[in-house]
This record gives structure tokens, sequence and C-alpha cells, in this order.
């Protein structure tokens, strides 16, 4: 242990209490990933704090000390967000886990970072009220991350994302310093937006430890849907026929065959309509079930799929049935290949056909299997490519040209390189297909101006 290491330990040590300073070589190799595919790199430190106190008081030591620190929630994000490639410190903030208030009369729920997403959903519930943003990963995924990466997920049509949520913040500066910005009110023309330059930031900024969140009432109805077709295209064109038709679902996904095949097999169990080459899934929600049953009936009143094959959940128990295997999609591709490409490109609705046929060709052609899903509502496509047998070597050798040639298929759409889950280390390469330089240039001086010395999760969506 060099003297350096040494210093920054004893101080850690001194500030927040041994206890809270980790240096144990198999409890540093739990922090060495997140859910991204093959990307490790294990921490010289993890710090776990409690309050936004002993983050600054981390963050204020490390700074001095010029050490990196890469804020840590639940580590699900998928770009490397939560991995420390440059070493240094591991600020986890995962004890920082309390539903600190849910305020029914402003409709507000105030929340630590590690607060996993679908407990603030439930507890919400409880009130008649409801927190929309609903990532895949909802059972494990926290709000500090959600903040952070500016997730998404299928409500994301109506009700919009993660930083349409967010009215307030607490967060500590790599100086130490706290701030807190935002509140409880509606309306706000006070000064910049922090709030929403925080969000989607990717922990490059600052470190969040509070969040006000804006909540809505909950409906007290929904129905799901499923429809199979022939077609990914005649899917894609009732996308475009039920919200022609004035039809807003709360939910609208897409799912290809080859994802309903690798999903049906993970979960050992059989699909609806497991031969068609691709499925829709609809959510509807409203004030009443007459409501919801009209929005069911102008659905199949003007898609292309006749009425007796669009299956319509009539329990709880259904329902969880139609979602599962769309949430599940994820895990069953990490078990069939545990080594994958994960894409979350985004293009205009109207431009998703020929996007997916274009990827589709352009994979096939390189002898790529790849599984496509995502929310055909919003134009989010999630690509992902399967290493399989390939080789490491030819598999590395193989994604630098990969990667570009999707962002580049999906920019060529009128669309951008992500959607939901961020630049973070493994898209930054590419950020410079979808931003010019002069942009590319602020965000940087933005960077410089909150962290000043470049210790916040450096290597992340800028190359350096």
């Amino acid at each position: 242990m060099n003297n350096r290491h040494e210093t920054l330990r004893a101080r850690l040590v001194d500030a927040l209490g041994a206890s809270n300073v980790l240096t144990d070589g198999d409890l540093l190799q739990r922090y060495a990933r997140d859910e991204t595919s093959d990307l490790e790199h294990a921490p010289d430190i993890v710090v776990r704090v409690s309050t936004a106190i002993e983050a600054g008081h981390a963050l204020a030591i490390c700074n001095e000390l010029g050490v990196p620190v890469t804020p840590r929630g639940a580590g699900t994000g998928v770009t490397g967000g939560a991995v420390p490639v440059a070493g240094g410190v591991v600020l986890s903030l995962e004890r920082m886990n309390r539903i600190l208030e849910i305020d029914e009369r402003n409709m507000t729920a105030l929340v630590e970072p590690g607060v996993i997403t679908g407990d603030l959903q439930r507890a919400a519930g409880e009130h008649g009220l409801m927190y929309p943003p609903d990532p895949a990963s909802l059972e494990s995924c926290s709000i500090g991350g959600n903040v952070a990466e500016g997730a998404g997920g299928p409500r994301a049509l109506k009700y919009g994302t993660t930083r349409d949520y967010v009215l307030g913040l607490e967060f500590a500066l790599p100086d130490g310093s706290v701030i807190i910005t935002g509140g409880k009110f509606v309306k706000n023309a006070t000064g910049f937006d922090l709030c929403g330059l925080i969000t989607g930031s990717e922990g490059t900024l600052a470190v969040i430890t509070k969040i006000l969140l804006r909540l809505v009432p909950a409906p007290p109805f929904t129905l799901d849907l499923l429809l199979p077709y022939d077609t990914l295209e005649a899917a894609v064109d009732d996308v475009y026929a039920i919200l022609a038709n004035k039809i807003l679902p709360s939910a609208l996904e897409f799912m290809e065959e080859d994802a309903i095949r690798i999903t049906a097999r993970h979960l050992g169990e059989d699909m609806p309509f497991p031969k068609a080459r691709a499925h829709l899934l609809v959510q509807l929600d409203g004030p009443s079930g007459e409501s919801v049953r009209d929005q069911a009936a102008a659905v199949a009143g003007c898609v292309g799929v006749p009425d007796g094959r669009i299956i319509a959940a009539e329990s709880r128990t259904q329902s969880e049935r139609i979602w599962r295997a769309r949430r599940a999609i994820r895990e069953a591709i990490t078990a069939e290949s545990p080594v994958f490409l994960a894409e979350d490109t985004v293009v205009p609705r109207s431009e998703i056909p020929p996007f997916l046929k274009g990827i589709k060709g352009y994979l096939n052609g390189k002898g790529l299997r790849s599984v496509m899903f995502g929310h055909a509502g919003d134009g989010n496509v999630h690509i992902d490519v399967l290493r399989g047998a390939m080789g490491r070597a030819e598999w590395d050798s193989t994604l630098p040209e990969l990667k570009k040639n999707i962002y580049e298929i999906a920019i060529a759409h009128g669309g951008t390189i992500t959607g939901e889950h961020g630049i973070g280390y493994t898209r930054r390469d590419y950020l410079g297909l979808a931003l010019g330089e002069e942009q590319l240039a602020l965000l940087k001086r933005i960077k410089s101006a909150f962290d000043p010395h470049g210790i916040l999760n450096p290597h992340k969506i800028f190359v350096d």
C-alpha cells in the first residue's frame, strides 16, 4: 500500500469511521461491475455514506488528494456508469434508502437515492398516487440511479421519463459543499434549471443525496392487451394507427420474434401466439372500467389484428403473465449469451420499420444474432447483439465497427444513439457522431464548472 493510498484511507476513516471505509479485496470486487456486459474494474476503496454531509466529507478529501470518485447506487446500469474504470473510490449510496415523505396534499415524494423504484411505486399507491417511471429493472434499480441516467420505461409514452418528475434535488459537489435546489412548487423560473442539468448527468457533475419527486393520481383502472402479428412492419403500422386515432396508451411495447422465442425458452413456459413474428403489448388506463373498455374497443377497431386474436388480461395474474416476458428479456439474453452488446437507440416512431429492417439486414449480413424489442410508442428501440460462440478476439475487434454502424443507421433515420441508458463508458467514443464539436465543448465546460479537478466519474460520457 503506497503512502498516497494510506493517507486517503486514514483520512476517510477519520472522517467517516472504519466500518464505512472498505478495503478488503473480496468486498471491493462486489463493486467492480454493474450490469454492463463484459466490463469489470475494482476500486481501491469503497466508502458507504448515510448522509449528504458524509458524502461531502468524502468528496472533499478525494478532491483535495486528486482521487477519482465513482458514485454508485444499485449498480443496474448497462453502459458502465457505476464501474470505477479509473480505480480510486466508489462512493456507495446504498445505505441512503429511506422514503422520507409522501405528501398527499402536494402530491410529492421525498426520497433518498438508494430507494428502489418499485418500493416507491408501491408506497405511492398506498396513498392513491402513482410514480409513473417504470424501468424494466424497477424491482432492483434505485431512484438515484434513475435520476442520474434520466431513466425511461414503458410508461414514458403517456407519462414521460424520470426527468419529468424531478421537482427538487439535494446534491454534493466535489469540493464537499451541499446544494439544495427546487421545491414542492409547480412553477419555477428562478435561475438556471439545476434539477434538469443534474438529471441525466450520469454522476459526472455531482452526487445526488436527496430527491423530491412529483406524483400523480393513480388511475383506478388498467387493462393490458397483447396483439400478435405476422410481420414486424404490420405491428409498427398499428402503433401509428393507435396513436393517429387519438388513443394514448400508458404503454405501447413491441417484441420481435427473436425476443419472443428467447424469453419463452428462458422462462420455460409457452408464450401466447409463440409463432408470431411480433407482439404489441398495450396498457390502457383510465378513471373507470368503462373508459378502459372503450379504449380497448377503439384499439380493436383500428388495428389489423382480428378481435378474436387480441388477448385482454382479465385478472392481475394474466396481466403479470403478459408483462413478465417483456421484463425478462434482458435476463433471458444474459442466460443465453453472458457477453452481448446492449444498445438503446431512438428514432422517430414512423422510422421504426425501416430502421429495424436496416439493422437486422446489417447484422444478419455479419452473421450476428440479434434480439430487438422496446418502446414502440416513443421510438426507443433496444438492440441486443449476442456474442454467442464467437471468439473473444474476434468479438472485441468487431465491436467498434458494429456500434458505429448501428448509431449511424439510427442517426440517418432521424434518431440518436441512446434513448434512456446514457453514454457512460461504453459509448463515449461515439458521442461525436450525435453531437457537434461546439456542443461537446459546451458540455465539457459545464463539467469543468461543477468538477474543476475532474474527479467525478472520470472517463464517462467524454473521451479524455
